[in-house]
């Protein structure tokens, strides 16, 4: 499939050639910022995308560091996600210990929209070599920056699928947000700007290629398409291929064409907590 050229900000991200992880560490005086944001009330949404630009003027460029017990390069000036995970060590902590209370070791975990995989490695770190991380990104930017973090984390556990989860197989466009790599989203109607076209298959199909017969858990977050993706799933697959939990994002839900959440409860889900962006739920 041919992709269209990307816009030349993001396209100068996608660096084809990525210099060895450990080459854009943080220097001493990054450090020292990023130190004092994690310990103190500067870690919050707000005083991040300053914090960014504070980093950004002593050095240029990307950072690589841990998170979660994985190795990550955080293009952090424009990703809302890769600046969260930089600044906060609590960073999604609720949603990560939700779904490490119900995958064990050698278990099988599934993100969908995994961005640069702030959960999916986090998660292939506690299933362990015996377990299974299938992690769906569509993005090819975001996608190249999943694989640069799964090779510079060592994870051979994880399986990275290049395509977007949808109600068919088939194609779908994603718009990207300049402002925010992380929050691209599948086009339902007349695109605004710059749309990208990727291959899209359904969930079923998407865990039948990988040979997963079961999955522990699931997290999914693109963005208000998570009716498209989850509906037909649960009404085509066996209940055996269902997750015993789901983190799902709904503060897109507005843009649902079904409550994908009532769904899972009338198929045996109930909720067990919820975050400011994620509902948890348990079968």
């Amino acid at each position: 499939m041919t992709i269209p050229p990307l816009p030349p900000g993001i396209a100068a991200a996608n660096d084809p050639t990525p210099a060895p992880f450990g080459a854009f560490a943080p220097n001493g005086a990054q450090a020292a910022i990023i130190s004092l944001a994690q310990r103190s009330r500067l870690k919050r949404g707000a005083f991040r995308p300053m914090l960014s630009r504070l980093v950004t003027l002593l050095r240029a460029g990307p950072l690589d560091v841990q998170y979660q017990g994985a190795s990550f390069r955080f293009y952090h000036q424009a990703s809302a996600t890769e600046r969260g995970a930089l600044f906060n060590p609590d960073y999604n902590l609720e949603e990560l210990d939700f779904l490490r209370a119900h995958i064990p070791t050698g278990g099988v975990f599934v993100d969908i929209g995994a961005n640069v995989g702030t959960y999916a490695l986090a998660l292939a770190r506690h299933v362990g070599e015996s377990g299974r991380v299938i992690a769906i990104e569509p993005h090819p930017v975001t996608h190249a920056r999943l694989e640069f973090n799964r090779a510079a984390s060592g994870y051979t556990q994880v399986t990275l699928v290049a395509a977007a989860a949808g109600p068919s197989d088939g194609e779908l466009l994603i718009e990207t947000d300049g402002d925010n790599l992380g929050a691209s989203h599948i086009v339902t109607g007349q695109p605004a700007g710059h749309a990208l076209k990727v291959p899209a298959l359904r969930l079923q199909r998407i865990l039948a290629e990988a040979g997963v017969a079961r999955v522990d858990a699931l997290k999914i977050d693109v963005e208000g398409y998570e009716d498209r993706v989850l509906t037909g799933f649960f009404r085509d697959s066996p209940s055996s291929l269902w997750p015993r939990a789901v983190v799902i994002e709904h503060l897109s839900r507005n843009e649902w064409l079904r409550d994908c959440i009532a769904d899972m409860r009338a198929r045996g889900y109930a909720e067990t907590g919820k975050t400011r962006s994620n509902t948890l739920l348990v079968k």
